[in-house]
């Protein structure tokens, strides 16, 4: 009903399982830009459905939507392709958002997760990232602001810290993802945290 309710969001299937939702978006019909995933549900889970997503050409954004406000599942999501992960408690306005916000491209994370999310990855300094081949692509000033992604600053703080146009960060952010083939924001983040 709250989908529905949206002038620019229309629902185009519901499935009880996981077995189901992979029938059913291989489907024409039942094509969707942004799939709403449960964890926990039968048949494959939300997150080894989401990783079969994943592997499909052009798959939807997968965002969760769950009650379960647990760090392994949420990073393990995240690492099996989801681009979002929100709570079930969030409200009409939160949850519409969130589906806007996955299919412009971005990474809608509930607030009282985002800060745990961060601290997962965070690491004072992204030496590792360094040694990582996929970053010899990058120029040093692309690498400054992976290692700023990295520690969780918004583009504006970026641009406050490096002293350059929040536009001049948006075009280093696209350069990054376009270079390291990802498809946002949460996936730099993991790759600067985890390159070693």
């Amino acid at each position: 009903m709250i989908i529905d309710a949206a002038d620019d969001l229309r629902v185009v299937g519901q499935a009880a399982d996981g077995r189901t939702a992979l029938t059913m978006l291989r489907t024409p019909e039942r094509q969707a830009d942004v799939v709403l995933m449960d964890i926990r549900m039968p048949g494959p889970d939300g997150v080894e459905t989401t990783r079969r997503l994943m592997a499909a050409v052009n798959p939807p954004r997968v965002v969760m939507l769950t009650s379960f406000d647990d760090d392994e599942l949420l990073v393990a999501a995240l690492r099996a392709g989801a681009c979002g992960y929100l709570l079930k408690d969030a409200g009409p306005a939160e949850l519409v958002a969130g589906i806007r916000s996955a299919v412009a491209g971005d990474a809608p994370v509930s607030p009282r997760l985002t800060r745990r999310l961060i601290d997962s990855f965070v690491r004072p300094v992204p030496v590792a990232a360094e040694r990582n081949p996929a970053l010899d692509r990058l120029t040093a000033r692309e690498r400054e602001i992976l290692a700023a992604v990295g520690l969780g600053l918004t583009n504006v703080e970026i641009a406050a810290r490096l002293h350059v146009a929040e536009s001049t960060v948006k075009t280093h952010v696209g350069a990054i993802l376009r270079k390291l083939n990802l498809r946002d924001r949460v996936q730099a983040v993991i790759l600067a945290q985890s390159a070693d």
